[in-house]
C-alpha cells in the first residue's frame, strides 16, 4: 500500500483560526487524486483517531479542479494557549506523511 507522502507532491498544515487546523493534501496527478481523495485512511474516523480528537469535528473539503483534498479538524487547545506546543499548526501534518492508503 502507498503512503500519502508517496501520492501527494506536497503536504501541508496551517492555523484557521483560533480554534481549527487545516490540513492541504496536493495529490501529485489526478489519477491518485481520483483514487485516494475516498481512502477510508483519509475519513473523519482515521483522522479523529491520529489526532485524538471526536470524529463529528473532523470536516473534509475536496477541491478536484486542484487535485486537493483540505481536512480540517479542531485544535484541542485554542491558539496561544498556555498547553500550546505548535503555534501555527505547521508541524501537524508530519502524522499524517506515513499513512497508508487503502
Amino acid at each position: 500500500m502507498p503512503k500519502l507522502k508517496e501520492v501527494c507532491r506536497n503536504i501541508r498544515s496551517k492555523v484557521a483560526g483560533p480554534f481549527w487546523v487545516t490540513i492541504d493534501l496536493m495529490f501529485d496527478s489526478q489519477e491518485n487524486y481520483d483514487r485516494y481523495v475516498q481512502s477510508p485512511a483519509l475519513s473523519a474516523s482515521s483522522i479523529a483517531r491520529i489526532y485524538g480528537i471526536d470524529p463529528k469535528g473532523v470536516s473534509h473539503y475536496p477541491v478536484p479542479s486542484l487535485k486537493v483534498l483540505k481536512i480540517s479538524y479542531p485544535r484541542k487547545t485554542p491558539q496561544g494557549s498556555i498547553e500550546e506546543r505548535d503555534l501555527h499548526s505547521g508541524q501537524q501534518y508530519v502524522y499524517l506523511l506515513d499513512l497508508e492508503l487503502d
